[in-house]
């Protein structure tokens, strides 16, 4: 029976990142993946001649040293085996309370200048605010470092300095943070968080301080998508863990984690997908991609029970559809005019009024529509393939919006969206319904089936305000279990940074052990 150092259940950016890291420190790591290809939610592939972006619209540049995924991805080797493309903007804003629509740009200084003159009224809150966002999201890149920021005092002493107004309204909310600073001035609110289906689906319980440290995160250094689709950077995590010695294995499926009679972590079971062939390999410690509740089926029942309590407190994040479309023509012929749109619907009339959103799709499609993010892959050198060019509907979804019990019920509500959706896109890009030439949606349903997440949460748990600074602190790559650890979206908060970050976090914690 080989022995191991770290065995890695799943293959998404956390899982690949921790062990690309502890392969390249010299640990014997195997990657177990049920999947075809490595990457979970971080994968590009093709239905027909349609190209599919599994999750990657936008994130951060990790060439900036100030942005968190700076030191994982160049500690795991692979920040240069990709090409990140900026996106020229940051968003688009319309619709809703905004009004005439206002394109935001991707960095602090200008993003300041097009917001105060779009709204001078407010100008010393805009000032205030992205003041603010910038110490912390700058503060958050250098902490992410752990350990060797205290390399350098002055660069120590920076970040906790710029922590000081996270600290002062730790507590608050999204909501109570704007209301604070702008009031019932409710334009230039929906404007900075017109995205917020990014994290989560309701302003009053978005944490303010994680808000203000992923939104902030692109305007310190602008917005990227991996050139290809996001699958090249999974593959270049996979490649990393292979050149140093590591394995990755696909199609096989963890079944049972063994425990030692001391009670410590002794090894792994894994089969093939069918449940046949069964493995076992030796390992003390054992890293999982997985959310706590599917990880809990792995062991024995007190070990499951202590694991599940732990988590108990913690909620569950939103789900996402994603509608894609392949349509004959560039979308800027039909007037998109950039890279990602944040398009409001008309019955929002308050930035709060996003909470109502998520429930829609439980309904059959009617007068309300949800918030979209509209991505058009053709705006930037993105190396998607056309024909047919691609874009990207993203909304907010729960799991319980559909009943997977009935198949053809299920697809036929899911068909009905699908066009409603088009043809409210086509009133404010007339033309477009007419230049789909194929199509795939995604919902929370097809999430649950492809991802194992239980609710179909696309960021781990939900970035909900904490109740004390202690309870943030105790947010950590390892379990109660010990020799067991989360390295995904559920140690702390999701996306791609979070879940690059989280796997980093993992492997030093892994390599400080003896």
């Amino acid at each position: 029976m080989t022995r191991y150092d770290a065995v890695i259940i799943g293959a998404g950016l956390g899982g690949l990142t921790a062990g690309a890291i502890l392969a390249r420190a010299g640990r014997k790591v195997l990657v177990i993946e049920r999947g075809n290809s490595v990457g979970g939610a971080a994968s590009s592939y093709k239905v027909g001649d349609l190209f599919v972006e599994g999750s990657l619209h936008e994130t951060s540049d990790p060439h900036d040293p100030r942005d968190a995924k700076h030191d994982p991805l160049t500690r795991a080797g692979v920040i240069d085996a990709v090409t990140w493309i900026s996106s020229g903007t940051f968003y688009e804003a319309r619709g809703g309370p905004i009004g005439t629509p206002l394109t935001l740009p991707d960095n602090f200084d200008t993003a300041r200048q097009v917001l105060v003159e779009r709204f001078p009224e407010a100008r010393d809150g805009i000032v205030r605010l992205l003041g603010e966002m910038e110490q912390i999201a700058s503060a958050v890149g250098g902490l992410s470092r752990g350990s060797r920021m205290f390399r350098s005092p002055s660069q120590a002493f920076s970040a906790l300095r710029n922590m000081l107004p996270a600290i002062r309204d730790w507590n608050l909310s999204l909501s109570q943070k704007l209301d604070r600073i702008f009031g019932n001035n409710e334009a230039v609110k929906a404007t900075l968080a017109a995205n917020l289906s990014y994290y989560h689906d309701d302003p009053a319980t978005t944490w303010w301080v994680f808000f203000a440290a992923a939104q902030g995160s692109y305007l310190l250094s602008g917005g990227r998508y991996v050139q290809g689709g996001s699958q090249r950077l999974s593959s270049a995590l996979a490649r990393a863990i292979k050149a140093a010695g590591g394995e990755v294995i696909l199609r096989r499926t963890a079944s049972a984690i063994g425990f030692d009679a001391h009670g410590r972590i002794a090894n792994l079971r894994h089969t093939a997908k069918d449940g046949s062939n069964p493995q076992m390999v030796e390992t003390s410690r054992i890293i999982s991609n997985a959310a706590p509740e599917t990880l809990a089926s792995l062991l024995p029942t007190a070990s499951s029970a202590k694991l599940l309590a732990a988590y108990a407190e913690r909620k569950p994040s939103i789900s996402l559809f994603a509608l894609t479309l392949g349509l004959s023509k560039p979308p800027r012929e039909f007037g998109i005019t950039g890279y990602s749109t944040q398009l409001l619907p008309d019955w929002m009339k308050r930035l709060d009024d996003y909470a109502q959103a998520t429930v829609l799709m439980a309904d059959e499609p009617g007068h309300r529509m949800p918030p979209l993010a509209v991505v058009d892959y053709a705006a930037i050198d993105s190396g998607v393939p056309v024909p047919p060019y691609v874009l990207s509907v993203v909304g907010p979804d729960q799991l319980s919006n559909w009943d997977g019990t009935d198949l053809d019920n299920y697809r036929a509500k899911r068909a009905r969206w699908q066009d409603a959706i088009v043809t409210y896109l086509d009133g404010y890009y007339p033309g477009l319904a007419a230049s789909v030439t194929a199509s795939t949606f995604n919902t929370a349903f097809s999430v649950k089936q492809y991802l194992g997440a239980p609710q179909g949460s696309v960021y781990g748990f939900a970035p909900t305000p904490p109740r004390s600074l202690l309870s943030t602190v105790k947010r950590t790559p390892a379990t109660i279990i010990p020799g067991l650890y989360l390295a995904s979206a559920y140690t702390a908060f999701g996306g791609y940074t979070g879940a690059i970050q989280s796997g980093a976090a993992c492997a030093d914690m892994i390599l400080r052990e003896r």
